[in-house]
């Protein structure tokens, strides 16, 4: 195993270049990842725990990611959120720009291997911004983007040197890229094109059509959508957000009820040459 940073400064990871060899050999390929799109609050929480038996049966995904940065009242994730996720089925979380809402929590994601945050927060931020997984060669990264965000470390820098460290030790890389603006997270992907295996974008709650192969192998999608409250704004009480366009007040995001709508993707990945073989959008519908 190599162990994560906590930063994006590259560390000398030369003693680990040997260990992912026979676990490259033992890779199965095609290379299954099942991704949900942010999670939000306690809706998204019980949908992923009622379909995700089901997913497991129809796609039998290797790999369960879920990006987990709206798990608790739809800002930030504390202990007992992850640890829920985890206990349903979900091997790692990503998150974004909501990961450090929840203060309570920062000591526990920094503990927790299985969380993985923006890795352009700068130097010296608690846990980890990328993670190769216990005896198996795959890299999940996660970075932040900086149009209509907070303005943190370069991602585009930041990707190009995690990709350095992971190139050699992993046949599988996937990016969770948590931005606003679809040009920033165009460029990235192909930015990255044959150098990740795919750049799966989040943050908007809102799925888009435009999945796709790009021309040297990479899975791309703009953005995976939300596992959240499907009679809602993005996740929120419908009349909250009306009434705070109506009136410019400050009004309380509380996350709405009812049916969720579950946005995930499947991708399939050949191990022999690291690219993606196909990427399939999904949408659920969870009745509570």
């Amino acid at each position: 195993m190599i162990s994560p940073n906590s930063g994006h400064k590259i560390p000398d990871l030369e003693q680990d270049a040997e260990s992912s060899e026979s676990d490259v050999l033992n890779l199965k390929s095609p290379f299954r990842i099942l991704f949900f799109g942010d999670v939000v609050g306690r809706p998204g929480r019980s949908a992923v725990r009622i379909i995700l038996p089901s997913l497991k049966d129809e796609f039998k995904p290797d790999l369960i990611l879920a990006n987990g940065e709206n798990l608790a009242g739809g800002l930030g994730l504390t202990r007992e959120t992850a640890d829920d996720l985890f206990s349903y089925g979900i091997d790692f979380l990503t998150t974004g720009n909501h990961v450090w809402d929840k203060r309570t929590a920062i000591d526990y994601i920094n503990s927790e291997e299985r969380i993985i945050r923006p890795a352009n927060y700068p130097e010296g931020a608690p846990g980890r911004g990328y993670k190769i997984l216990d005896g198996m060669p795959v890299g999940i990264f996660n970075l932040s983007g900086r149009i209509f965000m907070e303005a943190l470390d370069n991602p585009f820098t930041v990707a190009k040197n995690i990709v350095n460290i992971l190139k050699d030790k992993c046949k599988v890389i996937l990016l969770d890229f948590h931005a606003e603006a679809t040009s920033e997270k165009i460029a990235m992907g192909w930015y990255l094109d044959g150098k990740v295996s795919a750049v799966i974008g989040t943050h908007t709650h809102v799925q888009t059509a435009d999945e796709i192969i790009l021309p040297e192998g990479s899975a791309y999608i703009t953005d995976v959508g939300m596992t959240g409250p499907a009679v809602s704004v993005i996740g929120t009480k419908k009349d909250l957000i009306i009434q705070k366009f109506l009136t410019q007040m400050p009004v309380r995001f509380d996350v709405a009820k009812g049916k969720v709508r579950v946005c995930a993707v499947i991708i399939d990945i050949d191990t022999k040459t690291s690219k993606a073989i196909s990427i399939q959008r999904l949408q659920r519908i969870v009745e509570r």
